[in-house]
Formats: C-alpha cells, structure tokens, sequence
C-alpha cells in the first residue's frame, strides 16, 4: 500500500478479523521496539524503523472485501473466483481461479481431515491446473490420542507438584488445546488445579471464533462453556502474578516456538525445575528455542540469560495443522478430470518430491515441483 498498491484486498470475514488483530498487534510490536533500539543504540540500523506502523495499517483495513466461501465472484468478463474450505486455521480456504476458461486451483495450507476444530477440507472438483501445498508430504501423522497423551501429561506434573507449560500459537492452536482440556475436565479426568489462557492475541481470537461459529465445529454456546474452565490473562501485572505463583498449573501462552510471548516469563521460572513439564503442540522451526529444546538443549537462553534445562520436553505429534501425506492425496480424489498439471509447493524438496512420486502413482497425474522463481507458462 505505501508503494502505491490501490486494489481490493479479498479473503474471507474471520480472516479479515484475525489479521486485523495481527497487524495491529505486530505494528505495535515493531514500533515499540524500533523505539527501544534507538534509545539503546543497540541496532545496526540508524535509525530504526519498524517495518509498518499502526497508522500505515490504519490505510490497509479499508481495502479488504468480505467474500464468503463457495462464492463466485466476478473481477472481469475473463477472471472470476471462488474461496472453498481449506480447514487449516480459522477463515482458511483454498481458490478456485478461472482465468480465460482455465480454471487454477490453489490449495493453500491443508488442514487434517480430522481436525479437533475444524471441519474436514472441501476437495476441488475441477481444475486443468492445481498448485498444491506439500508441508508433509512426505510423512504420516502418528495415530496416538492426543486427549490421553494430554491428560497423562497434566496428571503426572500435578503428582509431583509441577506446572505443566504449553508455548502454542495464539490462531487456532490455543483454542484447540483449550477445547482438548475442556473435554478431559467435563469428563473429569483432570485434578482442581488453574488452568490460565495467558496470550492477549488468543483470547482475542477467542472472541472471533465465537462470532463465526459456522467456520468450526464449536457452537457459541460452546466456546462461552469452554472458556469458563480458564482463567484469561491479558493485563501483564495479572500475567506476573501467575508467573510467580509456585503452586501447580497448567499455562498455555503464546509464543508457539518460544520466540517470544509471554511464555518466556514462564519458563525463565520453570525451566530449570524437574517437576516442570513443557509440552510442544505444534512445528518448530530450525533456530528457534522450541526446536532446540525439542532436539535436547541443555541450556536455554532467556532475556540475555542461559538457564539449565531440567524440565521434562515433551511433544504432542498428532495436533499439527498441516494435513499429512495421507490427507493431501485425499485432498485430490475427487477431481472429476485429469488436471494438466499439478505443482508442487510449499515444502522442503525431499518432501515434495515423495509426494510427487505418490500423486503420479495414485492418480496418474503430471505432476511437478518447480524451482524457486521459476516462471511457469500456462
């Protein structure tokens, strides 16, 4: 938009709500910090800018349309689209795009057909071209009962007096692990003890699944009862509060790959104990402080500090919001003709190129992963 960019932003209306939020929030974020950098001449940038202000968002919300899903929309007499549920977070949807009669699909992320939260994706009919993403495509998520793993997890901390810690992204995956305790608890499989929602970016989203009910598998009446289970931090004195409470708990607070967020204020308390378990619910990517717990660290660094990793690192596999090998072939099956073309894309060569090997022998399809800025001519 700052480079002159004019047009009509289209997405779905719990999109638009969810990114709302985000570039806010990220805006704030980035001006704080371009702010503290210049302040303490700690930055290789003089000055320091953030990347976009909130008054440069404040220029971005006008130009998003609220388009719903299965909706032909037309841009002109030759190009039309259509959004199709995709399950991969909330709003989420792959497009169908028909450009002079040839009809591209674009898969976007996929979601796991049997998702906790979301509804199973809708699968294209019709396409002479599909761009299809290949996060996992080549591996199949573990068959393990996440309700179980959850509530052995919390039970065995509780028993030797520990906190249950769980870094998760504040879109979709903090509301999925609340819905998986609100279940145990129902059931009455989980002790007394606070469960604490401490990520004021997911309790917002909070807020935005309850007034898009349609787009998951949640009521609104659900998520009021849901919620009634935790206790939602979003003032920072309530968020310290909680911090330097020793008594046992279960905390689930942003960031997802311990990046940031207030999740670093709890394991700078609690890394170092042995009764403290640490759960990860989701990917974690090369370099950052989930990953290298996941892979055995045994010192991790916090605000400046290292503190020795005691806690227990445990990792709930089945949770992933990528569909797996499994569901992205099912994802093609009902294609009523044979496509021209299928791309591959979105994944890490070894895994794209398996899934291209299993596309071609399930389906027959001429299927390929084209390269970083390769042109493709259709």
């Amino acid at each position: 938009v700052n480079e002159g960019f004019n047009g009509k932003i289209f997405c779905t209306r719990p999109t638009k709500e969810i990114s709302r939020l985000i570039l806010y929030d990220s805006a704030k974020i980035q001006e704080e910090e371009a702010k503290k950098a210049n302040e303490e001449h700690f930055s290789k940038h003089d000055p320091a800018e953030p990347l976009y202000t909130e008054s440069e968002v404040d220029s971005v919300i006008p130009k998003f349309r609220v388009v719903d899903k299965d909706l032909d929309v037309k841009l002109d007499d030759d190009i039309s689209f259509k959004f199709f549920y995709a399950s991969h977070i909330l709003g989420a949807c792959s497009i169908e795009l028909t450009i002079d009669g040839k009809v591209l699909v674009f898969s976007g992320d996929i979601g796991q057909d049997d998702d906790v939260l979301m509804f199973p994706p809708q699968k294209p009919k019709k396409a002479d071209y599909v761009f299809l993403e290949s996060t996992y495509g080549n591996r199949l998520h573990p068959q393990t009962d996440a309700l179980f793993e959850l509530e052995t997890i919390i039970n065995n901390t509780f028993n030797k007096g520990g906190t249950v810690v769980i870094p998760s992204f504040a879109v979709e995956r903090v509301q999925t692990m609340m819905y998986l305790i609100w279940q145990l608890k129902k059931e009455e499989r989980l002790p007394d003890i606070p469960y604490i929602i401490d990520t004021p970016m997911g309790i917002s989203v909070l807020d935005v699944f309850k007034d898009n009910s349609p787009w998951h598998k949640l009521s609104f009446e659900d998520c009021d009862e849901m919620c009634k289970v935790f206790t939602l931090i979003s003032d920072y004195k309530d968020s310290m509060n909680a911090v330097y409470d020793k008594k046992p708990k279960v905390v689930i607070a942003a960031s997802g790959m311990i990046t940031g967020g207030r999740v670093l204020s709890y394991l700078e308390r609690l890394i170092d104990k042995p009764e403290t378990t640490v759960v990860l619910v989701g990917y974690q990517a090369e370099g950052t402080r989930g990953r290298k717990l996941l892979e055995g660290a045994q010192e991790i660094k916090i605000y400046g500090n290292y503190y020795p990793v005691v806690a227990n690192i445990l990792l709930i596999e089945s949770l992933s919001a990528h569909g797996d090998q499994k569901d992205l072939l099912n994802w093609l099956s009902e294609l009523e003709t044979k496509p021209q073309k299928v791309f591959l894309v979105h994944g890490e060569n070894q895994a794209a190129d398996e899934l291209r090997l299993k596309v071609q022998e399930q389906y027959g399809f001429d299927t390929q992963v084209p390269f970083l800025g390769q042109v493709i001519e259709i």
